[in-house]
């Protein structure tokens, strides 16, 4: 069975995006993001709420910029081709590989893990990953720590959620001082 993945970066104190919106603070660095092209290479598809697609929209395009760098066209490789299921109320129609989601996340999990298809099924934002952990369903949790306190924002774990036993799978320190962990939810 397909194993559902929620990984992003995080600042130290548990927050994806800070009180004001901003997350330019998590932009990686070179090392940190050559570890999340690496990362995607194990996605088979993407589940991602509107903002997170909003935001993501610019890798549609942009191998077009010449200016590109080599990390920059790799990861833009991958993303492209990548299927994602977007779960928007507001948005009718969506670009590249992507496709609205019919049903619930619960639904489109479920569906997805029936269906055959290589790689982890992969979750992104906050908001659509607090739904699929209060149905149990999310398997893994992969956090890039970036030494920042931004003191408020949006959580990475919900705030409403039931105890959670985790295992820890993996650490890594990189050189630039993030930390990354990998958690498996004990079953």
């Amino acid at each position: 069975m397909r194993s559902v993945t929620y990984s992003m970066n995080v600042s130290l104190d548990g927050y994806i995006v800070g009180p004001d919106g901003d997350f330019a603070w998590a932009a990686p660095d070179a090392e940190v993001f050559r570890f999340w092209i690496d990362e995607i290479r194990q996605v088979g598809v993407h589940l991602m709420g509107r903002r997170l697609y909003e935001t993501m929209l610019y890798w549609e395009t942009a191998d077009q910029d010449p200016s590109l760098d080599a990390a920059d066209r790799e990861w833009t490789a991958l993303w492209k081709p990548l299927p994602k299921v977007v779960f928007s109320t507001t948005l009718s129609e969506v670009q590249g590989n992507a496709r609205l989601a019919s049903g619930g996340v619960a639904e489109e999990i479920e569906r997805l893990r029936a269906e055959p298809g290589e790689g982890d099924i992969a979750i992104g934002g906050a908001t659509l990953a607090a739904e699929a952990a209060a149905s149990g369903l999310i398997d893994e949790y992969q956090i890039v720590v970036h030494p920042v306190l931004v003191g408020g924002g949006t959580p990475f774990f919900p705030r409403d959620e039931r105890r959670v036993d985790l295992e820890l799978v993996e650490t890594r320190t990189f050189s630039s001082r993030f930390v990354y962990l990998r958690y498996r939810v004990a079953r």
